[in-house]
C-alpha cells in the first residue's frame, strides 16, 4: 500500500545545506524547484516510477548547485557519501587507467545520477565527474538518506530498491563486457 499524500506532507522539513561545493553557486533547497526537478528526474532511471508527491518529499532532503564548464563534481579516490542528480548540462565520467591517464567512460545528462556507490558504502569515489558545459545538479547526502529512512520509510525503501537495481544493472553490464573481452581478446 502506497503512503498517503498526508504522510508525505506531515513529515516535510527542509534539511540544511550540506558542507559541499563551497566554490560553486548554491541555488538553494531542491524544494524551491519541485516542478523543474520533477520534470527532469522523473525521466531518469533512478526516479522514473516516482510520483510528484514522492519527488516533492525527496526534494526536502536535496540541495541544488550550479557549476561552470570544467568543474570537478566528484574526484576519483576521494571519500564521499553523497550522490548527484544532473538537472541540466552534461557531465563526463572519467576513470584513471593503469598508466595514470584519465579516460572517458561515458557522459551523462539531465535525469542521470552519479555517486551512488559512495552514497551506499561511503568508500572512495570510483571515477571523476567533470562538467562538459554549465551544469545544475542536486545533491543527496547519506545523512539526508538516513532522515528519509526515518521520516518516510516506504519512500526510502523504494529509493533503495531503485538504487540497487541500477547498481546491479551496471555490475551485470561490466561483467558481460569483461567476459566478452576475455573470450574475444583484441590482438
Amino acid at each position: 500500500m502506497a503512503a498517503s499524500i498526508a504522510d508525505y506532507s506531515r513529515n516535510m522539513r527542509i534539511t540544511s545545506r550540506p558542507p559541499l561545493y563551497a566554490d560553486l553557486d548554491y541555488l538553494g533547497a531542491a524544494s524551491g524547484y519541485i516542478d523543474e526537478v520533477y520534470a527532469v528526474i522523473s525521466k531518469g532511471p533512478l526516479f522514473e516510477h516516482f510520483s510528484l508527491k514522492e519527488i516533492e518529499a525527496l526534494c526536502q532532503y536535496m540541495h541544488c548547485f550550479a557549476a561552470p564548464r570544467g568543474s570537478v563534481l566528484l574526484n576519483e579516490g576521494v571519500e564521499g557519501d553523497y550522490l548527484l542528480i544532473v538537472l541540466s548540462g552534461q557531465v563526463s565520467v572519467m576513470k584513471r587507467n593503469p598508466r595514470g591517464e584519465d579516460v572517458s567512460i561515458t557522459s551523462v545528462g539531465p535525469g542521470m545520477s552519479l555517486g551512488e556507490m559512495s552514497l551506499i558504502d561511503g568508500e572512495r569515489r570510483f571515477a571523476s565527474c567533470i562538467t562538459l558545459e554549465p551544469t545544475d545538479f542536486a545533491v543527496m547526502t547519506r545523512a539526508d538518506l538516513n532522515e528519509i529512512l526515518l521520516t518516510h520509510p516506504r519512500l526510502a525503501n523504494k529509493l533503495f530498491i531503485k538504487l540497487m537495481q541500477i547498481l546491479v544493472g551496471r555490475l551485470r553490464d561490466t561483467g558481460s563486457r569483461l567476459l566478452s573481452n576475455y573470450l574475444n581478446p583484441i590482438l
